[in-house]
């Protein structure tokens, strides 16, 4: 059995074919089928449920959901637990009453799954018992009692179809693991059952959690590596169980923000990199699943052998390994009063945005600069705008970005604070129940509150701008075509772009290829693009420290560019309206000729530490620019250069457009093809046609 490369290399083969077959069943939708065959559970014979609250309604819930969600026992599997109701799968708590969805679920954070292994949930219930004198307290019981009616289910069907699986549900996860096999067993067990009530969270730091299980057992000869590699391997194909054979066209069928973040330091400033991180990369090089989403975080120390471990699993395509820059980002966090231990212990939210794990309520804000450009401070669309200079619409566009992100706080603060008698800050109810993972958040227990009552240490919102690439190429060729060459007047350029350059070819061929943009390493080009991120996050941190809430600062679209066609103008530099622009923080599709170490020199222009939250860049390779020992050392020096340049995060693929077209053309024979779309992965046959597009027009670089 051979699974699927796009770039054209072969896979190794290290699981036993047991394994593989199992990974191949789950990658081809044979368990996501099934999930949506039962869609979700009903609450309509519970008495009296439509008197209670909302957080009594929601414990009923939960506990309808545990105790009838269909069990999924399977011959292969070495650890066990599924969220097996499809409407999980759509973000939704998988329960209705009279017809109707009752809650929303929670997604963008990362649960503290280490604790679970450090105490077990009959941990957690002491700790709630001890802390127990709040009125919250009552549902996290409830919602313990719950999961104990799940692993009851479950531990009475495996002792009659798979007694080792069973005498492992005995100690786990209500106990604490005593051997690898039981932690990753612990770990899938919670993480499915957040997953079954609708939950989308990350895992985080799965080598450092799993790391000193393995170890044990290592030294004490009760397993080996190849025997810990097929554990693993059942812990990632499982976490496939939501693909279904025929997804519907759309976004993608893998962002469920499952992400993993691999090796970096830990809160005591050691590198966690072991032998677990080593097994992860391992399986994602011999299986083509694009479900965990990976992030390696790099900093000046990375030792070398993870170093080229890291490029050569990139070098086999779908976009899952992406790399962080640890020492900026601890920078970063510290700067805004995050706890220097503690921001130490950072993952993300599920696509790249960096947050505290088991301690973080997270939200971001995104908007689009580009469009804010052309409408609101030229008036493209609407009653064209006059300014004598450059500079003079420079200045406008930063009064208009600081306008919007003023507004955007105060519509924040008044939805999630007020000011008691005293005039201190006080916490609203500023969304509905989550007591699943309230459980497994630090500071819900300690301080009796709700995730969404300011139960978590760190409350963050963060306004993410999108389009600062296209406004500064923008404002970069009106400079060079208006005010320095002199090509033609802004008025006359406002009525062009009104007519979408119709008529104006040759105009816009020399907007289009006579200047240097964005992405190809220009100071001058790339210095307009930085002032814009710049100014941007200075608006954004002047109100840092005005509430208990952190207000920070980030970049994305998150493929958003897509859903921006429509109100997007022709362009200044010479794209015509309704085109699909620049992703995140990487140059505009089309205007980055000189390479990926062009793109990552202009990206660095700008000052990353400022964005907090993070600043994504996506590289597409083509898999000529990787081969052989060259290609390899290439890629490794990429990596390294984009750490020791100030870069952030940084995603990278490798993949031929001309696979992904055939891809396009049949379908059937790509099932497997992952590739990397914005902060998720997905199969690329689930994309529509304009998403495919979109990932086909990213330019292919060489190194």
């Amino acid at each position: 059995m051979e699974f699927f490369c796009g770039t054209g290399l072969k896979r190794p083969v290290r699981l036993s074919e047991e394994t593989r077959e199992f990974a191949w069943r789950s990658l081809h939708g044979q368990y996501g089928d099934e999930a949506w065959k039962t869609m979700d559970v009903s609450v309509d014979d519970i008495p009296g449920i439509t008197e209670l609250d909302a957080e009594e309604q929601y414990s009923y819930c939960i506990d309808a959901i545990a105790r009838n969600a269909p069990l999924r026992l399977i011959e292969e599997e070495k650890i066990c637990g599924a969220a097996t109701l499809g409407r999980a799968i759509c973000h939704q708590v998988p329960l209705l009453y009279n017809g109707q969805v009752v809650f929303g679920s929670v997604s963008h954070l990362t649960l503290d799954f280490a604790a679970v292994l450090k105490i077990g949930i009959n941990g957690l219930a002491e700790k709630i018992n001890r802390e127990g004198v709040y009125p919250y307290s009552k549902y996290l019981r409830r919602i313990i009692h719950s999961m104990r009616i799940w692993h009851t289910r479950y531990l009475a069907a495996e002792r009659e179809h798979n007694p080792e699986i069973a005498d492992m549900l005995l100690h786990v996860p209500f106990g604490t693991p005593t051997s690898f096999r039981e932690a990753v067993q612990s770990l899938w067990f919670t993480f499915a059952f957040t997953r079954l009530c609708g939950n989308w969270p990350g895992i985080g730091r799965i080598d450092e959690i799993l790391e000193p299980f393995l170890q044990a057992d290592l030294q004490d000869g009760k397993l080996t590596l190849d025997e810990a590699r097929e554990i693993l391997a059942h812990f990632f194909i499982k976490g496939c169980e939501w693909i279904r054979s025929e997804s519907p066209a759309g976004t993608g069928d893998a962002q469920h923000y499952q992400n993993i973040v691999l090796a970096g330091t830990n809160e005591a400033g050691v590198d966690v990199t072991g032998d677990v991180t080593y097994l992860v990369l391992d399986i994602m090089e011999e299986l083509p699943i694009g479900d965990f989403p990976i992030t390696v975080r790099l900093h000046d120390k990375t030792d070398p052998k993870l170093l080229r471990r890291v490029a050569e699993v990139i070098r086999y395509g779908s976009g899952v390994i992406a790399v962080y820059n640890e020492p900026l980002i601890l920078r970063a966090l510290e700067k805004v009063g995050y706890d220097p231990v503690e921001a130490r212990n950072f993952a993300n939210d599920g696509c790249w945005e960096v947050q505290i794990p088991g301690k973080t309520d997270f939200g971001y804000l995104p908007f689009d600069s580009y469009t804010m450009l052309m409408r609101d401070v030229l008036g493209v669309g609407c009653e064209h705008k006059a300014y004598e200079s450059w500079d003079e619409i420079l200045n406008a566009f930063y009064n208009r970005i600081r306008e919007h992100v003023d507004g955007t706080f105060i519509g924040v603060r008044d939805s999630m604070l007020t000011k008691d008698e005293t005039g201190a800050w006080q916490w609203k109810q500023y969304g509905g129940p989550a007591q699943v993972v309230s459980l497994f958040e630090g500071g819900c227990i300690e301080n009796g509150r709700g995730y969404y009552n300011g139960g978590t240490k760190y409350i963050v919102r963060s306004p993410h701008i999108g389009g600062a690439p296209d406004a500064g190429n923008s404002l970069y060729a009106i400079r060079k075509l208006v005010y320095e060459d002199k090509l033609v007047t802004l008025p006359e350029l406002l009525d062009i772009l009104e007519a979408d350059w119709e008529g104006y070819e040759t105009l816009r061929q020399t907007a289009m290829n006579k200047y240097v943009y964005y992405g190809n390493d220009n100071p001058d080009a790339d210095a307009v693009t930085a002032g814009i991120l710049n100014f941007f996050a200075d608006a954004v941190l002047a109100h840092a420290a005005e509430t208990p809430l952190k207000f920070i600062p980030g970049v994305s679209t998150f493929g958003r560019q897509v859903d921006w066609l429509e109100q997007r103008t022709a362009s200044p530099f010479g794209m015509k309206k309704n085109t699909i622009l620049a992703g995140n923080c990487s140059p505009t599709p089309g205007t980055d000729l000189e390479g990926a170490t062009a793109i990552i020199k202009s990206y660095c222009r700008a000052d990353l530490e400022k964005q907090i939250n993070g600043a994504a860049l996506d590289i597409k390779l083509h898999p000529t620019a990787v081969q052989g020992e060259n290609g390899l050392a290439a890629l490794e020096a990429l990596l390294t250069g984009f750490v020791d340049l100030g870069g952030y995060f940084m995603q990278v693929d490798v993949i031929d457009a001309e696979v992904l077209k055939e891809a396009q053309k049949n379908p059937e024979a790509y099932k497997t093809l992952s590739v990397r779309v914005s902060g998720w992965n997905a199969r690329f046959v689930t994309l529509c046609p304009t998403w495919q597009d979109m990932i086909i027009q990213r330019t292919a670089t060489g190194i």
